[in-house]
């Protein structure tokens, strides 16, 4: 487990120059998913290699949620349990024979994984006919470990099943998954090799992508980039393979957070009372009553550089919400609401800031005091964090407050001062009524109603305001850069 951490990609950039400019957001409670092959189609069913990058959004630890099958036809394919283990499972159309069940875990939402799953019954050695690699590593140690038996045929690649392969779906359609997929080929006929796909970086050590050079997609292979927003499921392998259907999937579906990019998103690893969807930029307040409640951010922003987000609140009205910044390491983001309510709080440390809808008012230790205008769930918030001088400023609908001035480096007009400024900060926002939304918007992907399509100077994020000059999204260039 601690080698698969250690290399985890979390968005590197890749000395080889091969770039990944888009994912496709797939989201479980909308049943997202793309239908690969119709029924018609046939192929090798002995042999094939499924290659795929991810980077997880909801997980078992917010809301038990069973299965989340990532590439299946009818009852074969590869998922994640309840418990965050990857489960391949096998059915030759009367029995189960393969069956191979991870001991590591998958819960790391901030990184991304590549997952390639080789299929070759022809091999002599029953071992080699099922192989699973997580990051360049090949796995093997499993809780469960059933082989299939030599030149046996299952149902991916079945003429007439009754189920088409499924990305982002599977067991008749019923275990829909939640994450970021993106560089997903399906290689049918062939059975390669992590290696194939991906290499280490020279410098750092960690798995990253690299171009697929050696073709051979079979009869009913095909590679998803997600480049193309009008036309989400076309493939690039040059087989001419589209797939025939995507389920609730629209080009709004689209981001560009990406193995080689990785974005900011909000933890569902921490929280209280709350569920957190739609690529992890969605909070939803779901105590039984009222009461503060907060999220914090996968990324801190770094202890140098100036980094930029914007925030919406969904509410009938509300006033009771907070956006703000505290060190993401505070140790009271682990103990629930009680010791972390709302940005601005006392906490421990002492080191939150926050800005109150209702009032206007900055909190600091718990108090308040007089700072911009108040705000609803109309405007659409920002904050701009500036690391190498330990200012801060928030603006509504793109009106920095306090006659702030974030360009104005150490003299900070109309700044506040970030508290424990040694430290990564993160962007979050609170609320105080139950059922009641937050979208976040770190640049990778939004379901705020974008209007200017705004990006840093670097020509990442899609912002509605664009972030002041000098200030940048919240990715893993851009941290690499500045940060």
């Amino acid at each position: 487990m601690e080698v698969l951490q250690r290399t985890a990609n979390r968005g590197s950039i890749s000395t080889g120059g091969y770039e990944i400019g888009n994912s496709l957001k797939l989201e479980r409670a909308n049943s997202e998913q793309v239908r690969a092959t119709g029924t018609t189609d046939s192929g090798n069913r002995k042999t094939w290699t499924f290659s795929t990058w991810i980077k997880r959004t909801e997980i078992s630890y917010n809301g038990g949620f069973g299965i989340n099958a990532l590439f299946y036809a009818a009852s074969t394919g590869i998922q994640i349990n309840s418990n965050d283990k990857i489960s391949i499972r096998m059915y030759n159309g009367s029995s189960y024979t393969g069956d191979l069940l991870t001991t590591q875990v998958f819960r790391d939402t901030s990184a991304w994984y590549h997952i390639v799953w080789t299929l070759d019954t022809t091999e002599a050695t029953a071992s080699n006919r099922i192989k699973l690699w997580i990051n360049g590593q090949q796995v093997t140690d499993f809780d469960t470990e059933t082989y299939p038996s030599l030149n046996d045929e299952f149902q991916i690649g079945e003429a007439g099943a009754a189920s088409p392969i499924r990305i982002g779906n599977g067991y008749w359609g019923t275990s829909p998954f939640s994450a970021y997929i993106a560089e997903t080929h399906y290689l049918n006929g062939t059975a390669k090799q992590a290696s194939d796909f991906g290499e280490y970086d020279a410098d750092s050590g960690i798995w990253i992508p690299k171009e697929y050079t050696d073709g051979g997609y079979g009869d009913i292979g095909f590679y998803y980039k997600f480049d193309n927003a009008s036309s989400l499921g076309e493939d690039s392998s040059g087989e001419g393979h589209d797939a025939n259907g995507l389920v609730n999937v629209t080009s709004a579906d689209q981001a560009t957070d990406t193995p080689t990019n990785n974005f900011c998103t909000i933890n569902p690893l921490i929280n209280y009372y709350g569920s957190v969807s739609e690529g992890a930029t969605k909070f939803l307040h779901t105590s039984g009553g009222d009461g503060w409640e907060s999220f914090v951010a996968t990324m801190g922003a770094g202890t140098s550089g100036k980094w930029y987000a914007e925030f919406k609140f969904v509410a009938s009205g509300s006033v009771d919400n907070f956006i703000g910044i505290c060190p993401i390491d505070d140790p009271d983001l682990n103990r629930g609401a009680d010791h972390f309510p709302y940005y601005g709080a006392d906490t421990s440390l002492d080191e939150s800031v926050g800005y109150y809808a209702a009032n206007g008012q900055r909190y600091i230790g718990g108090g308040g005091s007089a700072y911009g205008n108040t705000w609803a769930v109309t405007n659409i918030m920002s904050i701009a964090v500036d690391m190498d001088n330990g200012k801060l400023y928030f603006a509504k609908d793109g009106v920095w407050q306090n006659s702030g001035d974030p360009t104005s480096g150490a003299t900070g007009t109309g700044a506040l001062d970030v508290r424990g400024a040694t430290k990564p900060q993160s962007l979050g926002a609170a609320n105080y009524t139950a059922g009641q939304d937050i979208l976040a918007n770190y640049g990778g992907y939004t379901t705020i109603s974008i209007s200017s399509a705004a990006s840093d100077a670097n020509g990442y994020g899609t912002f509605e305001y664009a972030p002041p000059t000098g200030y940048y999204a919240l990715c893993s260039k851009n941290l690499a850069e500045y940060g």
